[in-house]
């Protein structure tokens, strides 16, 4: 197809759907045109099973593309390997391929394959059971498996495809029945690898290492081919998490439409405020939903990504009235889809979309890995999914066939949303973050090394490969508890009892609480006992396969959360407050009257209350709460600033200052003079000082607590653009004097216990951090702080006070001394 056909294509669908729209009210911020890409197909490997070439050419693969040959070619060799390209580019091939010929050319050979979910698991197990080539035995092995189909798999599958979580709790705890499988295991995939992340990776590479040593127990030393979505440095995040030296191989062959990428800002709503009376923007999902209806009506084949369930289906279902105005037949054509759906409920989704039946869903991030949607027109993303690994993941869906397609990507009522759509270089432009992982950490560590044990006595030398240092001091203290016992010959399991079923590997561990429903005594999930008080408070509304649930009571000491079924038409937010004690400075960098510090810090919060919010936004009422305080001890990052320095005495040499640091940050943000945004007081600008821009600041004292207030908090929500985390994996504390540092103080730390690897991220990117910060305060058009900006919605003091312009002004004056004296640390990456 012509490119300027295939441009055109995608215009003319972002024209269907600002159609009406106002140009005093044109959300559109950028529109970028991505161009095609053409198919670089080479020859099948030589070495690859005939059975296995005439299955693939039967179901319609003509050849391989270069990437899958290179990549089955060097896991065929022996080499553990990383493929990292994006969406629709047939990664899967890349270990069918090997995988496929091996159980075709030795029956007693076993592989195993994992995925984050059960949904992608069954999709690529349906695709080999397709091919059906002789000698495959390909079958899952989860929670869903009959009991009585589970001696099968185990005696005879040869590819059991199955999760983490059934990896740890039903394979690895009793591997002596699975010791056939184990003894000729030659590969192991780990597809979507990118999504472990954070504790749930850090649990998942600890897992790996136990699953290699079971293997090794029973002779066998498998290969291991890990699928990734695009992310920065994928060889050594593919280590951290396998424990093995991985080659990447990155270069990405697939065919690829031309595509519009289009930045969306919804208005600010006149007739709406929300706390505090701050402005409140049209919802993202309401926007997702009139695009949707204007796509469907030009007859264009689309997914919009919503970021919650009942998200998902209220968008569905607002799509759903917009077209029954315009004609009623075509409000059948959209539907949602989501976790929880019945199977064949799903697969009847995903048939009607194929045949065009259907033209419209509204989804979760469950089609975004593994169920194969293609030749689809537009993607509207509902907000950022959190990191740009996702973000292109979802986006990628559209013109999978190749042809051209519109990606809407529609900003929430949030910082980091606000500063993605002004500063469209940041997702176009940017290369994707690297995914975050902490296997140290000893909150993760101790139950790991605990299953590990009771698998199999540890010995010293395979202490190396669960940490060294870090998993000894873990040892010890196991030792101490009389949890394990040393001897000489290493560690050993002391109790009958297997410690699997108390180890989430999705959680931080200890005592989960269960969430009840009232009336039938049906357990609906678990929860954390570290985030119970902020997830299953009394009030709060839970969610759980889509259904709506308001929580009664909370019994922390039989941890028990009971609910009864309620679909109200609001949501709640919880409202804590926190302190925070330094125990540990590992790294400090002093940078003028600026010090920034990474360390290890005591977290104690209390859940004292929340709000009722309208899915506008509206903010109905607050309600208190009585509940207990509760400490987390886990790693932070913190800047102190001198109190001179805060409050303009002597000034603040600016971005590129006389000494070195000229155009070492590479963004001189201190050369644009900004007018004052909040109550007056504050004064921000730059003046030319010996050929470099010279930034003054004026904050009155009485607005120091304001101004680091709002700092932190969109610190907080600008953090998950570096490093591979959700804002509500962190939290912060900001203070005009800290008792430990003796100046004003801003933290940010890991939401969990031991720390995510967030914290490290973020004082290694402290420069682009902050001024990311900075920019997404300023490009915001509210005039005195929202929900855009500068207000979080977990605020335990009630978004009070918040000082939009002095957050600038910290800011400023922070950068400023970065950039000045900071060209001899580490702080400078972008």
């Amino acid at each position: 197809m012509d490119g300027a056909v295939e441009s055109g294509k995608g215009r003319r669908l972002l024209d269907r759907a600002t159609a009406g729209i106002p140009a005093s009210l044109y959300p559109v911020t950028h529109v970028a045109e991505l161009p095609a890409r053409a198919a670089d197909s080479v020859d099948w490997p030589g070495w690859v099973a005939a059975p296995v070439v005439e299955a693939l050419t039967s179901s319609g693969v003509k050849a391989p593309w270069r990437h899958q040959a290179e990549a089955s070619s060097l896991t065929r060799e022996g080499r553990h390997v990383v493929i990292s390209t994006g969406t629709a580019s047939g990664k899967s091939l890349a270990y069918q391929l090997p995988v496929l010929s091996a159980l075709v050319e030795d029956e007693r050979a076993t592989a195993l394959y994992l995925s984050p979910t059960k949904a992608l698991g069954a999709d690529q197990l349906r695709a080999v059971s397709s091919l059906d080539i002789k000698k495959v035995r390909a079958a899952s092995f989860d929670g869903d498996t009959p009991m009585e189909e589970r001696d099968w798999v185990r005696a005879h599958a040869n590819w059991v495809f199955t999760n983490p979580d059934m990896l740890h709790r039903g394979i690895l705890s009793s591997h002596s029945r699975w010791s056939r499988f184990f003894r000729r295991l030659s590969f192991v995939v780990i597809d979507e690898c990118h999504s472990y992340r954070g504790v749930f990776g850090s649990h998942v590479a600890l897992l790996l290492r136990r699953l290699q040593r079971v293997a090794a127990y029973y002779g066998a030393s498998p290969v291991f081919v890990l699928a990734s979505a695009t992310t920065a440095d994928p060889a050594a995040f593919a280590a951290k998490l396998s424990g093995q030296e991985c080659v990447p191989v990155t270069e990405d062959g697939s065919p690829r439409g031309s595509r519009t990428v289009a930045l969306w800002e919804p208005p600010l709503l006149s007739e709406l405020s929300g706390e505090n009376g701050a402005p409140v923007r049209r919802s993202a999902g309401a926007e997702a939903a009139r695009i949707l209806a204007e796509l469907v009506i030009e007859g264009a084949r689309s997914l919009a990504f919503v970021r919650s369930r009942r998200g998902a289906e209220l968008t569905a279902l607002a799509a759903r009235r917009i077209l029954s105005e315009v004609d009623g037949a075509l409000a059948d054509s959209v539907a949602a889809y989501r976790s929880g759906y019945l199977p064949e409920e799903r697969r009847a989704l995903e048939a009607a979309l194929l045949s065009g039946r259907l033209l419209g869903v509204a989804t979760t991030n469950a089609l975004e890995l593994g169920v194969d949607i293609a030749g689809l027109d537009a993607v509207v993303l509902a907000g950022y999914p959190g990191t740009l690994a996702s973000f292109w993941q979802q986006a990628g869906r559209a013109g999978r066939a190749g042809d051209a397609a519109l990606v809407v990507f529609v900003a929430r009522d949030d910082p980091l949303d606000t500063y993605l759509v002004h500063h469209p270089a940041a997702i176009l432009d940017r290369p994707v973050e690297a995914a975050v992982l902490d296997p140290s950490n000893p909150y993760v560590l101790g139950p790991q090394l605990a299953c590990a044990i009771a698998e199999l006595p540890l010995t010293e030398p395979e202490v190396t490969a669960f940490g060294g240092d870090a998993a000894r001091a873990v040892l010890a203290d196991l030792v101490k508890e009389k949890i394990i016992r040393r001897r000489t010959s290493g560690w050993y399991w002391t109790s009958r009892d297997r410690p699997h079923a108390d180890v989430g590997i999705r959680g931080s561990g200890g005592e989960q609480i269960a969430v009840v429903e009232a009336d039938s005594g049906r357990m609906l999930g678990t929860v954390d006992p570290g985030s119970a008080c902020y997830a299953v408070h009394p009030g709060a509304v839970y969610l759980h396969q889509g259904s709506s649930y308001v929580v009664d009571e909370l019994d922390l000491d039989t941890g028990l959360a009971l609910v009864h079924a309620e679909d109200p038409d609001w949501t709640t937010s919880p409202r804590e407050i926190v302190d925070i004690s330094v125990l540990r400075t590992e790294e400090s960098q002093v940078h003028g009257g600026v010090t920034v510090n990474l360390g290890e810090v005591s977290v104690s919060s209390q859940v004292v209350g929340y709000l009722r919010r309208r899915l506008s936004g509206e903010v109905l009422d607050q309600t208190p709460l009585d509940l207990p305080e509760q400490s987390l001890h886990t790693r932070a990052v913190w800047y102190t600033i001198s109190a001179d320095l805060l409050c303009g005495i002597g000034g603040v040499d600016g971005f590129g200052g006389t000494d070195g640091g000229a155009g070492t940050g590479g963004h001189r943000a201190g050369t644009e003079v900004l007018e004052p945004v909040g109550t007056g007081g504050s004064r921000v600008g730059t003046e030319e000082f010996g050929g470099a821009p010279r930034t003054s600041a004026e904050l009155d004292p009485a607005r120091v607590p304001g101004a680091l207030h709002a700092a932190e908090h969109a610190a907080i929500g600008l953090l998950p653009l570096f490093a591979t985390c959700d804002r509500w994996d962190i939290g912060g504390v900001s203070t005009a004097w800290h008792e430990d540092t003796g100046e004003a103080t801003v933290f940010v730390h890991d939401g969990h216990p031991g720390g995510a690897g967030f914290a490290d991220r973020g004082f290694a990117a402290i420069v682009p951090w902050l001024a990311a910060t900075r920019e997404a305060i300023i490009s915001c058009e509210c005039p005195a702080g929202c929900p855009s900006c500068v207000q979080s919605p977990k605020c335990g003091n009630g978004n009070d006070p918040l000082d939009k312009a002095g957050a600038v002004t910290v800011l400023d004056t922070v950068l400023g001394a970065l950039r000045q004296h900071g060209s001899q640390s580490g702080h400078l990456e972008v």
